[in-house]
């Protein structure tokens, strides 16, 4: 995407399979923000990546205009907040509303994310128990859709971004592990709006690839499970 024009000069450092970045990208394409995908190589940081996140030294970077915005729901708000004018409003004008809709931003990030890393990096018993926490988790989540077509109500807002983002690895995470996190007789309400948001327009557009998500995480997992070699 072309990353100058009336939005000013806007770059996203980041990787495309990066689920931190598809919150970020979602965001964007929301908003209808022309920028420049720079895919970054994880394995070999570019000194652009290192001077605009000298901290973390992580993606998603957003660089707006010169300046670097770093953390993948920090964007999203400055994305709001920037384009407010922009719609749709992913962030609730309502303080309370704003208030819950951070809250279970900051449950996906501190509760929901350990638990699926812990389904991709377990074995055995302890898998078995992640999968139960992340099922556990995902519960409490249907509970708060309840009653809703999105978590922000009749449009996408801050939290189907935040667990919409992470969607696409874990499903093939489910598919990498034969482990089921999404059920759909456990989570009716979430499996019906994982098909919708997964649809929705500024959001199929910028899901990763399933087939090169899933050589990724495939080629990730054999890693984690493969012996050490050498003395």
């Amino acid at each position: 995407m072309e990353g100058c024009g009336e939005d000013g000069q806007v770059k996203l450092l980041g990787v495309a399979y990066s689920p931190f970045v598809v919150r970020v990208r979602i965001a964007l394409a929301l908003k209808g923000i022309h920028y420049e995908l720079i895919e970054e190589n994880i394995q070999n940081k570019s000194e652009l990546l290192l001077q605009s996140n000298p901290v973390h030294k992580k993606i998603p970077v957003l660089i707006h205009n010169g300046k670097s915005v770093c953390e993948s729901m920090i964007i999203v708000q400055y994305i709001e907040e920037k384009w407010e004018k922009k719609a749709p409003n992913v962030v609730p004008k309502d303080p309370y509303d704003q208030s819950i809709a951070r809250f279970w931003v900051t449950f996906i990030d501190d509760k929901f994310i350990p638990s699926i890393l812990g389904v991709f990096k377990g074995e055995g018993e302890e898998k078995q128990k992640a999968v139960e926490e992340s099922v556990a988790n995902l519960v409490l989540l249907e509970e708060a859709l309840s009653g809703k077509a999105y978590f922000g109500g009749d449009e996408i807002g801050l939290v189907d971004i935040a667990l919409g983002g992470l969607l696409a690895t874990v499903q093939t995470i489910e598919m990498v592990t034969d482990s089921v996190i999404i059920d759909t007789q456990k989570l009716p309400l979430l499996s019906t709006w994982v098909h919708k948001f997964c649809k929705a327009e500024g959001v199929k557009e910028v899901l990763p690839d399933p087939a090169k998500l899933f050589e990724l995480v495939s080629e990730m997992k054999a890693k984690l499970t493969s012996p050490p070699t050498g003395n």
